[in-house]
């Protein structure tokens, strides 16, 4: 908890999600949740909400929000966006123990960040177990990952780290980069994500990448004007379910059916 905490309170994942680059991720995101998320009021959890990006503009459309977070530096972040008006419950928590909400409570559960950083299998079935275990029956979790293919392409080959994460011992054989808390982030690759989804009851609608390859080019995203970048966002959405390209991209969405 120490390194999140560290280094969540230097970044600011708002400015992230509002930058060009940054947007393909949230309106991709943002379209799916809207995609499989009922009218308002429909009742949503959100864990690991960070500053409330989401959460907050949910509650504002009308929705029941439950925003879960970890760390007190991002709940005072969020507490300042609400005017009063939101029906929005913040609690400080941790996505492993859900313990706090009852059975088969939310319409929705998202998982928007919490397996960024569980570095264990055993760490991620219990956070998806949780988010399951707190979603109704026919309710959706919604749960984002990092993809181990960019990282490898973009950290160890473009930024020339090959021989750092190499005496690091960071790889396995096959690529796959190797993470523990002080690394912060957890790569994984699309047959992961199949297993974990394996062992919970649940089906899977779709999985879809976020951002595609959006973030291999952020400076010529950033750099576009208005007509262009819209242009590179029907794009995106218009391939972003395809399944020869998802593992590809830097996050991917898994949208899950409780059974």
């Amino acid at each position: 908890m120490d390194f999140l905490k560290e280094y969540y309170s230097s970044y600011d994942e708002d400015g992230r999600l509002l930058s060009r680059h940054g947007q393909v991720e949230f309106i991709t995101t943002w379209k799916y949740i809207h995609t499989y998320l009922s009218s308002p009021p429909a009742s949503v959890l959100e864990v690991g909400a960070g500053t409330g990006r989401y959460s907050v503009a949910l509650a504002r459309e009308g929705h029941r929000v439950t925003a879960v977070e970890l760390l007190e530096h991002n709940i005072g972040i969020l507490k300042e966006k609400l005017d009063g008006t939101e029906d929005i419950t913040v609690m400080q928590g941790n996505a492993l123990d859900l313990s706090a909400l009852e059975d088969g409570t939310f319409d929705m559960t998202l998982l928007l960040g919490p397996m960024y950083h569980l570095c264990t299998d055993g760490e991620k079935r219990r956070a998806l177990s949780e988010a399951v275990r707190v979603t109704r029956p026919g309710g959706y979790i919604l749960a984002a990952y990092c993809m181990n293919e960019p990282t490898v392409i973009q950290f160890v080959f473009e930024r020339n780290m090959l021989r750092e994460v190499t005496d690091k011992h960071m790889l396995t054989e096959d690529w796959h980069c190797i993470s523990e808390p002080k690394d912060l982030f957890a790569m994984v690759r699309t047959e992961e994500i199949a297993a974990l989804d394996a062992a919970v009851p649940v089906r899977r609608h779709k999985l879809v990448a976020t951002d595609g390859a959006t973030n291999y080019r952020r400076a010529v995203i950033d750099a576009m004007d208005d007509e262009t970048f819209s242009q590179w966002v029907a794009y995106h959405l218009a391939t972003c379910e395809r399944q020869d390209l998802v593992g590809a991209s830097h996050h991917t969405l898994d949208i899950l059916q409780k059974l």
